[in-house]
């Protein structure tokens, strides 16, 4: 808007302020209206408190354990297997496959074939709802990226959406035992929620975007991040393979660095005054700049726009910044996707390690290492620091 300020803010303890605000809205999204509109991340008020409390009834620690332990093994498997029976293949291709598995089984989306080619279409129309998400970082013509949401939005309510709903109206107009997953929730609470058939199938399709999206991203650069730094601390690479927890700090120093949006963007419900004095009103545009928070040196060191998982951190600081969030928008799903902090004290069966963590692990058990012969690629599509492609080789030597 043109009658629109910006104030930028980079401190790590200025950003915890503004998260923690009651007063600032979330406005990231606003250009991605087309799968964001009326979400969970989008909402504020009442609202959002209200739909949070019913999801956070899904997204609890004994849950994501379940999760881990009981799911997340074998969908990596099956993801992983053809990759290394051929020896290489794409990161971002293994990625998807078991994020967006994991992710459609939480979000409540059935894949009733359970073929590769469904898997196929719907990982095609999560990564649009993913640029549709994030358009205000595209560098494509937005009419064009509008054009595609729409119909990706519609094809997903036809072939995934519609039969996964009428599954569940059965089994909750019968009695029976209903699946934990959020489709469920919102269909068993849609009327005192008020939840018309557009805004549920923009939250599953939210929730698909977020999860596999994020996921992957983390995921990728987490294995590059760890192989760039094994080049020079080859003793650690070995530790990864045989250290859950060392390699959970490797993903939590990933998480830092590479925050899934570099920054966050919220807008004053009315007029605000922050600690350190700064007026804001509904004309200013608060962008949060997570890079530069999660890369104070005064809190992560001299270092700190390095990699490095042996960083000591001050007590009451995120290993991952504020690459989760904070406040009432917090990630819902921080400790599925990065576990819960370590503590040497928590015995290891209860402790949660995380779905990245797991995936990185997988890959290292399976022999995967960068391809030598063929560099990744960068997003050119996106001014967010993500890879295209990233291929990797699986060889039996270090398996």
């Amino acid at each position: 808007m043109s009658n629109t300020e910006t104030v930028v803010i980079s401190s790590y303890t200025g950003v915890r302020e503004a998260f923690r605000h009651k007063g600032l809205r979330q406005a990231l999204y606003d250009e991605g209206a087309a799968v964001m509109a009326d979400c969970l991340l989008t909402l504020h008020g009442d609202a959002h408190r209200s739909r949070r409390r019913l999801e956070n009834r899904l997204f609890r620690r004994e849950v994501f354990r379940a999760w881990e332990h009981e799911l997340l093994g074998p969908t990596i498997g099956t993801a992983l297997q053809p990759f290394v029976l051929v020896g290489r293949g794409d990161l971002l291709s293994i990625a998807y496959r078991v994020s967006m598995n994991l992710t459609a089984f939480v979000a409540g989306v059935d894949c009733r074939q359970g073929t590769p080619g469904e898997t196929e279409t719907l990982l095609a129309l999560v990564r649009t709802f993913s640029e549709g998400a994030t358009a205000v970082h595209s560098t494509r013509p937005r009419d064009e990226l509008a054009a595609e949401v729409e119909a990706a939005l519609e094809h997903f309510e036809h072939q995934f959406l519609a039969p996964s709903i009428d599954r569940r109206l059965a089994l909750i107009g019968q009695g029976e035992d209903l699946p934990s997953d959020v489709l469920t929730t919102l269909l068993v609470n849609r009327e005192q929620l008020d939840l018309p058939p557009d805004v549920i199938c923009r939250e599953i399709a939210f929730y698909l975007q977020a999860g596999s999206h994020s996921t992957a991203n983390a995921f990728t650069h987490a294995v590059d991040e760890l192989f760039h730094w094994s080049a020079d601390h080859p003793e650690d690479l070995d530790r990864a393979r045989s250290d859950r927890r060392f390699l959970q700090r490797c993903v939590h120093e990933t998480l830092r660095l590479h925050p899934a949006s570099p920054v966050s963007w919220r807008r004053a419900v009315d007029d605000v005054v922050l600690a350190d004095g700064t007026a804001l009103g509904p004309h200013h545009l608060v962008i949060l700049d997570l890079v530069a928070a999660n890369t104070d040196p005064d809190l992560f060191g001299p270092n700190a726009s390095s990699f490095d998982p042996h960083r000591e951190i001050a007590e009451g600081i995120s290993p991952w910044g504020h690459s989760f969030g904070g406040g009432i928008h917090a990630c819902i799903g921080a400790e599925l996707d990065g576990g819960t902090e370590p503590d040497d004290t928590t015995p290891p069966f209860e402790h949660l390690y995380g779905t990245v963590a797991i995936m990185l692990d997988a890959f290292l058990a399976a022999g995967g290492r960068p391809d030598p012969s063929k560099a990744p690629r960068q997003d050119p599509s996106s001014s967010r620091a993500h890879f295209s492609s990233y291929p990797v080789v699986f060889t039996r030597e270090d398996r």
